[in-house]
């Protein structure tokens, strides 16, 4: 791969959150502007900043009709701001044309596309490109990254969970049959168009609920991640079984993850801290808190941070790993950002140096 000075990104599907996000980060990144950004209907001639007014002045880029040719021209890199199934017919034609792809939907997340087709009740019509996709959480697959075509971001409930519970997977110290996994995100998670009864802020304002029990879409890609951490893919013991639960918190944004899991032998606290802190000594992005202090949502919003805490309860010996992430940030936008800054040789960090936004 030739390294690259500068990048130009186009985003399909910018009208979301997500898309607003990522303008939002490369208005200030040193090697990558926005050159190109879609939406459909009545928003096409729109601006950025008449979508979003806080954008003004920042992003004033006009919103366009997609056209494959028109991409391939302005562009290096497109962003894929859209849905699970929308990628499936789009993938193609952009990597044809020499560009490289970050889906930010679900639709190359699972390699298995029977999978797929159970937990999100489509055929996958791209199996080529699932094919070459590489997984784009950055602190495990890094290496894959860099050389890669297209890029599937994770889901934002994945990213909190994987980053808390691989490190256990990775130094088989935990049963991987006996995870739980209990996550509250803000209700930004459920996008833009997406609010209705139960998540329009009469509804949802302090109140706090459990939806798609037992049925969520991440509860596979949770299970996927976490076996890719496995140090013996051949033990069928060391296959992730997560039982996933996720809430609604009556905030715009934040994930929260408490996860739970039985040690394979006796553990300390000590032993646990130990496990995180080494295998994040080098990233920049997760932050493992000293004993005892535990991660909270308004310590990540508004950054690209993964904090994570761990404990071990003296009484039951079962595990407990708590993360919280900015889901439109590390769970989704600014983790495109470090996917892109990976692929084009940049500082992992460029565009996402900012802090978290406190109080």
């Amino acid at each position: 791969m030739t390294l690259t000075s500068s990048v130009r990104v186009g985003i399909i599907g910018a009208s979301g959150y997500t898309g607003s996000e990522l303008a939002r980060l490369l208005a200030t990144h040193p090697n990558a502007r926005l050159t190109a950004a879609t939406a459909s209907g009545e928003r096409i001639g729109q601006t950025m900043s008449d979508l979003f007014p806080s954008l003004r002045g920042v992003c004033d880029l006009e919103l366009e009709e997609l056209n494959f040719d028109a991409m391939a021209e302005k562009c290096d890199v497109v962003v894929l701001a859209m849905g699970h199934g929308k990628a499936l017919d789009l993938a193609a034609p952009l990597l044809e044309r020499g560009l490289r792809v970050i889906d930010l939907g679900a639709d190359f997340r699972l390699r298995d596309v029977e999978q797929y087709k159970e937990w999100y009740h489509l055929d996958h019509s791209a199996p080529r490109e699932l094919a070459e996709a590489v997984y784009g959480l950055v602190e495990w697959n890094r290496d894959k990254i860099r050389e890669a075509r297209l890029v599937a971001n994770p889901g934002c409930y994945p990213t909190s969970a994987i980053l808390a519970l691989s490190p256990f997977i990775a130094a088989n110290a935990i049963k991987a049959h006996s995870i739980i996994v209990d996550s509250a995100s803000g209700v930004s998670g459920a996008g833009r168009a997406s609010f209705g009864v139960g998540t329009h802020f009469p509804e949802h304002f302090g109140d706090f609920r459990a939806y798609n029990v037992t049925t969520h879409r991440h509860t596979p890609e949770i299970e996927q991640g976490l076996w890719d951490a496995a140090p013996n893919q051949a033990d069928p013991d060391q296959k992730a079984l997560v039982t996933f639960t996720a809430h609604l918190l009556p905030v715009a944004r934040g994930i929260l993850s408490t996860c739970y899991a039985a040690p394979l032998n006796t553990l300390s606290a000590e032993e646990a801290h130990s496990i995180l802190a080494d295998r994040y000594a080098n990233e920049k992005f997760v932050r493992v808190l000293p004993l005892g202090q535990w991660p909270f949502i308004k310590a990540v919003n508004g950054s690209n941070f993964c904090d994570i805490g761990c404990s071990v309860d003296k009484r039951t010996g079962r595990l407990l790993v708590i993360s919280a992430i900015d889901n439109l940030i590390k769970g989704a936008s600014g983790q495109v950002v470090q996917n892109l800054n990976v692929m084009c040789g940049f500082e992992e960090d460029a565009g996402l140096q900012s802090a978290a936004i406190f109080p």
